[in-house]
């Protein structure tokens, strides 16, 4: 009696968190992924332990939450990729199937994994979004042409660290190019207002922080970065791939805000201006931490200096649809900029920043 009224209590929980999802994944040009979380909100096994390990999930289950959809859709992916089970792969893009054969393959799945998912989904979903770098690119060419001194980043819930290697980038803009001329990566967002500042941004260090950063090259960690990719996405999984192919950067596990304190108490040698950035991060900070780390960011920056300045970069959900905000504060003074908003993918950057 005590089980049914647990699951009665969750299970419109979960399918809403499914729905959500479906709903999302819609919006950012996955069909695929659209039609599987649709399908399993409908359709989801009660008969495994992964529901029951669901039923006893506390806390929010989806997007703003724990993102048990994302889990369960990045371990079928990961089962798909290993090689582990060809009727699964045979309906996963780039083949084309039904709906009905598509829910009986992913259902017979989901019953004949239940060990590994329920593994896999204990961790949360780990991306790394290389096309949240276009909004790093253009802030770094801007704070170049205001202070011309080197960056020292420090990128707080870093994954792998793919976006520490933006200035290994290129920004394509209407025929325009910020970034070497030979990047392994063109990114290219819908793009609107102004262009950006075109400056010579040079980074003198670089280094990250993540609960449990991925590790370029360890088979488990690459699996785990490419499996959250979405299956009907082929342009992400190549951007991905070459951006790994070219990583240069440390990332540190620890809590980011520990860790931040460390780096702003260090004292540099030179003129260098510290970029602490994080892209879709700090929402997921406890509150007592994100209190913490911003009462740490204002203090280092009351410290600042013309020689040394401070500026920290964020972009993150503002409750507004549909994406980012980007915003940036300065110190010594500071100043807060509103620099626009962006997808949250990075796949379109509305640019307010002076152009002149």
């Amino acid at each position: 009696m005590e089980q049914e009224s647990s699951h009665a209590k969750t299970t419109p929980d979960l399918q809403s968190a499914f729905l959500k999802q479906a709903e999302a994944c819609r919006k950012f040009d996955s069909p695929f992924m659209g039609r599987l979380m649709e399908l399993l909100a409908e359709h989801w096994p009660d008969d495994t332990a992964l529901a029951e390990r669901f039923v006893r999930w506390e806390g929010e289950l989806g997007p703003a939450g724990a993102s048990l959809p994302l889990r369960v859709a990045g371990g079928l992916h990961a089962l798909v990729l290993k090689g582990r089970d060809t009727q699964l792969a045979a309906v996963y893009p780039p083949n084309e199937v039904d709906d009905a054969q598509l829910c009986e393959v992913v259902l017979t799945a989901l019953r004949r994994h239940d060990d590994f998912l329920c593994e896999w989904v204990e961790r949360p979903p780990q991306t790394n979004e290389v096309r949240r770098s276009a909004v790093l690119i253009a802030a770094a060419h801007w704070l170049d042409a205001q202070f011309g001194l080197p960056l020292q980043l420090s990128e707080l819930g870093a994954s792998a660290g793919l976006n520490l290697m933006f200035d290994r980038y290129a920004l394509e803009i209407a025929g325009q190019f910020w970034g070497p001329s030979n990047a392994p990566v063109c990114l290219a967002p819908d793009w609107h207002g102004p262009l950006p500042l075109r400056a010579n941004p040079r980074i003198s260090e670089r280094r990250g922080v993540d609960l449990n950063p991925l590790r370029v090259g360890r088979a488990e960690d690459d699996l785990r970065l490419i499996a959250y990719l979405w299956p009907d996405q082929p342009e992400r999984f190549a951007r991905t791939r070459a951006a790994m192919a070219v990583l240069d950067a440390e990332v540190d596990r620890q809590d980011a805000v520990d860790w931040l304190a460390g780096r702003l108490a260090t004292a540099w040698p030179g003129r260098l201006l510290h970029l602490v950035y994080h892209t879709i991060a700090w929402q997921y900070f406890p509150q007592d931490k994100q209190a913490q780390g911003r009462a740490a960011i204002e203090a280092a920056g009351q410290a600042s200096t013309e020689d040394a300045p401070l500026a920290w970069l964020a972009m993150e959900d503002d409750g507004q649809p549909g994406g980012a905000a980007v915003t940036l504060r300065l110190w010594p003074g500071d100043h807060h900029i509103a620099l626009g908003r962006a997808g949250f993918h990075g796949q379109w950057v509305e640019w307010h920043a002076d152009s002149r």
